[in-house]
């Protein structure tokens, strides 16, 4: 979630994404922002096959800006097909 400090939303940068498949079987895995405005939802990728102990690089070489209002911020979630099977590793930079 991009935190807020005194009412004011910071800007958060998603430099990176992994998803590690951490069974010895085939996941599905899904990436998206839910928007703090509730009606504008992005998929960064949607149920793409992540295989028995591999990893997925969701942003290679992007960047992705995260904001909010303050009150209420964007979230950066990850849905995985099966409980506990994906370890998903993001790497950001905040504005403090």
């Amino acid at each position: 979630t991009v935190p807020s400090t005194g009412g004011t939303a910071m800007a958060t940068i998603a430099i990176g994404i992994t998803l590690a498949n951490t069974t010895t079987t085939g996941v599905t895995g899904s990436v998206f922002i839910d928007n703090y405005d509730a009606s504008n939802d992005v998929y960064l990728v949607r149920n793409a096959t992540v295989p028995a102990g591999a990893s997925l690089e969701v942003m290679a070489g992007n960047k992705l800006v995260l904001q909010g209002n303050g009150t209420a911020n964007d979230v950066l979630r990850v849905l995985c097909s099966a409980s506990s099977s994906l370890d998903a590793t993001v790497s950001i930079l905040e504005d403090v």
